[in-house]
């Protein structure tokens, strides 16, 4: 989640943004065996070329939802509480939540999805080009990343990345076979304007986030931190290579505020808000797993669907 100036990755998609259904298909497949993408049926069964399959594999580790370290491989745990064939909320990625909760994961990993947390993170400038965004990153990292790189790789990884984000429909510059959009782009969080050629991502009122995506991603930042408390400025400002919710769901100061006052009340006695002298902070009153928030959200959906 803290961003390491000499463990990055850049262009590991093989310039393919993410797709409906890969990680549905991706992560059973590597449930049932961990060693599936290296495989020589892989491309078969996953019925893609072997560049594809690379990419997906790819993006389950980039939204953390496996973990491959030499000989450990496995599936993390918010990876099964989603995709788990008979005991996951979301398995086929239906649910608009799971896309934000995959948006948080991404965009918190900044060794295996560097561009993505350095744009959600470290890029606020609200309307720009492409070569803006490109020529931004790479002056981040010459500035920030130690070892080598190749500017190729970056200009590949921040291509993808506004692919990953805007639907295809706004912007004709996507090549007929990325006409498929990405999961990621119904999130709006990036747009592009035709007119102008050029993209937005402002700092917003989003109705769209649940407040138990918000209450995960927090529960999620403040246990890895290993923290109680944190400022409003440490939420809407990434500060020193810390994440913080504020930027990476592209919300406004107002908007957050009044949503941490919701998830204060969501589930009760968990987070608590104070604003002293003008000062305002969330504080955490009891260790708690993350997960309770996911569960929270998608028993409350259930219960919906069958009421």
């Amino acid at each position: 989640m803290e961003f390491s100036h000499s463990k990055v990755a850049f262009n590991r998609h093989e310039s393919f943004s993410l797709r409906f259904g890969w990680l549905t298909k991706g992560f059973k497949a590597f449930q049932d065996n961990p060693d599936f993408f290296s495989a020589p049926d892989a491309v078969v069964q996953l019925g893609v070329g072997k560049n594809m399959v690379n990419s997906i594999r790819h993006w389950l580790r980039a939204a953390q939802l496996v973990e491959i370290n030499n000989d450990q491989k496995r599936t993390t745990r918010i990876g099964e509480a989603i995709f788990d064939r008979k005991t996951g909320y979301d398995p086929y990625l239906e649910d608009e939540a799971t896309i934000w909760l995959i948006h948080w994961l991404l965009a918190t990993n900044p060794i295996h999805a560097t561009s993505w947390y350095w744009f959600f993170n470290r890029f606020y400038k609200p309307e720009f080009t492409s070569q803006e965004v490109y020529t931004a990153l790479i002056d981040f990292s010459q500035e920030n990343i130690t070892g080598k790189y190749s500017a190729n790789s970056i200009k590949n990884d921040s291509a993808v990345l506004l692919r990953t984000y805007v639907q295809s429909r706004e912007n004709s510059k996507i090549p007929a076979e990325e006409a498929l959009d990405s999961p990621l782009s119904l999130l709006k969080l990036i747009t592009y304007t035709k007119a102008t050629k050029t993209y937005q991502s402002r700092l917003i009122r989003r109705d769209g986030l649940p407040i138990g995506i918000l209450g995960y991603a927090l529960a999620d930042l403040f246990r890895k931190r290993k923290i109680k408390e944190l400022s409003m400025e440490n939420l809407v400002c990434s500060c020193n290579g810390q994440v913080a919710p504020g930027p990476i769901f592209r919300l406004s100061e107002n908007d957050l505020i009044a949503k941490l006052e919701d998830l204060v009340y969501y589930l009760p006695n968990i987070f608590k808000t104070s604003d002293s002298a003008g000062i305002h902070q969330l504080y955490l009153l009891q260790d708690i797993d993350p997960l309770i928030y996911i569960d929270a959200h998608y028993k409350a959906q259930q219960q919906g669907k069958t009421a």
